[in-house]
């Protein structure tokens, strides 16, 4: 099974707003949308932090982002647009902007294709959504971050079915 080493970045604004995309999975694009954060794959030889400051720009236009920690961990099993099997191992970093005019400039064809809107989420409008939200446990997860209680080793996060526990970071 190909693996991808993916940056998924908490992209706050100054008033503690969490961007989020929405979106259709490309192997389903019937099934129902879901948001999920800024990021994507890292490219070879980058690291994480410099996938993630990438994948903003690209993503969002921001160039003023100032990257954090990664603050939780996660790995997924998803499928590409043929239905193959991927192993995703999630890194997701802490990062702030200044915010501003979102733009799609930079976006991949694919982004073009299956990315329907972009959104800055409240805290309280993350807890109250109906909406499909990934990672699964966000609404629970962001008060930490919000509020500064950062755990020195990234959290692994799990399906919804699965616990959180702290792990060694990442290199």
């Amino acid at each position: 099974m190909r693996e991808r080493l993916t940056a998924r970045v908490l992209l706050l604004d100054p008033d503690d707003r969490l961007l989020l995309m929405k979106g259709r999975l490309p192997h389903d694009p019937t099934a129902p949308p879901v948001w999920f954060t800024v990021g994507g794959g890292a490219e070879p030889g980058e690291t994480i932090l410099e996938a993630a400051a990438r994948e903003i720009v690209e993503e969002t236009g921001f160039t003023d982002a100032r990257l954090g920690a990664v603050v939780w961990y996660r790995e997924a099993e998803l499928f590409d647009r043929k239905r193959r099997p991927i192993h995703f191992k999630e890194h997701y970093v802490l990062a702030r902007t200044a915010g501003g005019e979102l733009s799609r400039e930079g976006w991949q064809p694919l982004e073009h294709e299956f990315v329907d809107e972009l959104r800055w989420w409240t805290l309280d409008e993350l807890r109250r959504t109906d909406e499909i939200l990934y990672p699964e446990y966000l609404a629970e997860l962001l008060p930490d971050v919000l509020a500064g209680r950062i755990a020195p080793e990234p959290l692994v996060i799990r399906t919804l079915d699965g616990p959180i526990l702290p792990i060694p970071r990442p290199t």
